[in-house]
């Protein structure tokens, strides 16, 4: 017996509309963080709990249920098809759905919006008090949707972690930071003993603002971000929201005397949104037209942000158009010494503006952070003191204020604990993928100084972006590279360029 065509269609069809309340929710989100009055923040946070609980009462219909049973017991659908992995990819996400009440669900929704108000005042008043209440509460919650969904031996975690990563624990996340994590600490000793420090006040110097604008959205524009499907506005922290077909939305911030905050990441939201835009439109809602995985969608953006936007090659053609833009600040500053302002490495407060040797550091403290509050290891009360005893330990060096310290990041406020491992993930993903396209399309260095992007961008549109949740993420790298996940690709990438840099 098999089950009937009609099934898998009323499935797609269920999926589809979910995702549509799913993006309209997502709307009110950018919305939120972008235009709102701070005097709606309590009845936004009311609305999207509304949208959250019917949102999970479509996802946890027990139709559905019949209809995967249906379809699991009696399909005929080759293993590796298209249709498989949606039936396979809407089990995962409907037994999840399924373990979380919606009273959890719609408070969920309720606290991460108010938290992120309060998130945004504390940060601009420098006072982690003022937090703290929201992040006690963010952890209780967190805990008890960990434990609804159920996770095997002792970590709590993993049932956080496998939202964002499906299939991955924290187990393997720490396989793979430990080597990486050797190795980045041995090469940032090497660089700090090289005597050479790059002038990098040739990047605090005035920047008009409408100017970093204009300059990126050109630079975005560039290597293959389409704005007549999207936009780029501003936010307390930069992010991408891809609601749909056509609708892909970027934000940024702006800092008049630091180039790099604005420019850098708005080259990697633009990855991000370059992966929303090449995913397939036709089978939006269901999971082979989603992203594989956030890891996955981490090395799209970091690849374009660091392997592409911070090498040679990208300043080869785009460093007389930044003299051009900015006279004031670039007119008598040679390439060479650009260059290497913008590569410099050295400890800083701020991840986001960290340099990509330095970046993955960041990762692994928010990493064993979080994971300490989820198992109670770590009292949120006692999180600024052991933030700034955990960075001295990384960095050797001290947060002066909160605000560059544990009130940088927007993920503890919104609720998206499990979400940071993912970043070092997409690095070491990303360096994996620019190799198997070098190897198909030749020396990417000679593309990039001519300003030909649309190499690299068709090869990950066919390769990654199309494929969706076709593959998990570690089977992906796989099917594209023929290699499992290593940290080896990201090390070699990075002495290769810093050696060179430090005459290492």
């Amino acid at each position: 017996m098999h089950a009937s065509p009609q099934a898998y269609e009323e499935l797609i069809t269920r999926l589809k509309k979910t995702a549509l309340l799913s993006s309209c929710s997502a709307v009110l989100e950018w919305d939120e963080q972008t235009y709102l009055p701070p005097a709606g923040a309590e009845h936004r946070a009311n609305q999207l709990a509304l949208m959250a609980g019917i949102i999970h009462e479509q996802t946890t219909n027990p139709e559905i249920r019949n209809l995967l049973q249906e379809l699991e017991e009696n399909s005929n659908f080759a293993e590796d098809s298209l249709e498989q992995a949606n039936i396979r990819e809407a089990r995962h996400e409907y037994d999840r759905a399924t373990k979380l009440p919606r009273r959890l669900v719609e408070e969920l929704s309720r606290v991460a919006t108010l938290s992120h108000h309060a998130w945004v005042d504390a940060r601009k008043a420098n006072q982690f008090h003022d937090f703290l209440p929201w992040l006690k509460q963010m952890i209780d919650l967190k805990r008890e949707e960990a434990a609804a969904i159920g996770y095997e031996g002792g970590q709590a975690y993993d049932a956080l972690l496998d939202g964002y990563e499906p299939g991955t624990t924290s187990e393997m996340i720490e396989q793979a930071f430990v080597p990486l994590r050797n190795e980045l600490v041995a090469l940032v000793s090497e660089i700090k003993d090289s005597g050479i420090t790059p002038d990098i006040s040739i990047l605090t110097r005035k920047y008009p603002i409408e100017k970093q604008r204009e300059f990126s959205i050109t630079a975005a524009e560039k290597i293959g971000f389409d704005f007549n499907a999207g936009r780029l506005d501003i936010a307390a922290h930069p992010f991408c929201s891809g609601f749909g077909p056509g609708d892909c939305r970027l934000t940024t911030r702006y800092d008049e005397h630091h180039f790099p905050g604005a420019f850098f990441g708005t080259l990697h939201e633009a990855g991000h949104g370059i992966y929303e835009q090449g995913l397939n439109q036709e089978d939006f809602g269901t999971p082979v037209g989603s992203f594989t995985s956030l890891g996955i969608h981490e090395s799209q953006s970091r690849m374009w942000e660091n392997l592409v936007g911070r090498s040679r090659a990208f300043w080869n053609h785009f460093y007389q158009p930044a003299q051009t833009q900015f006279p004031e600040a670039l007119s008598n500053v040679k390439q060479e010494e650009f260059y290497r302002a913008i590569n410099d490495v050295r400890p800083s407060f701020i991840r986001v503006e960290a340099d990509e040797v330095t970046y993955n550091l960041h990762i692994m403290l928010r990493f064993e952070l979080e994971k300490s509050l989820i198992s109670g290891d770590l009292d949120p009360a006692a999180l600024e003191a052991v933030w700034n005893e955990k960075f001295f330990e990384y960095f050797g060096i001290i947060p002066d204020t909160p605000a560059n310290g544990c009130l940088q990041d927007v993920h503890w406020s919104a609720g998206l604990i499990g979400y940071f491992p993912t970043y070092a993930l997409g690095n070491m993903y990303a360096a994996h993928f620019y190799n198997a396209a070098e190897k198909e399309l030749g020396d990417l260095n000679s593309l990039i100084t001519k300003g030909e992007f649309t190499p690299l961008k068709e090869w990950l549109n066919q390769n990654i972006h199309k494929r969706g949740k076709l593959f998990r993420a570690n089977q992906l790298v796989k099917v594209v590279t023929g290699e499992s996940l290593s940290h080896e690709p990201l090390i070699d990438q990075l002495q290769n360029k810093y050696s060179e840099l430090y005459n290492l």
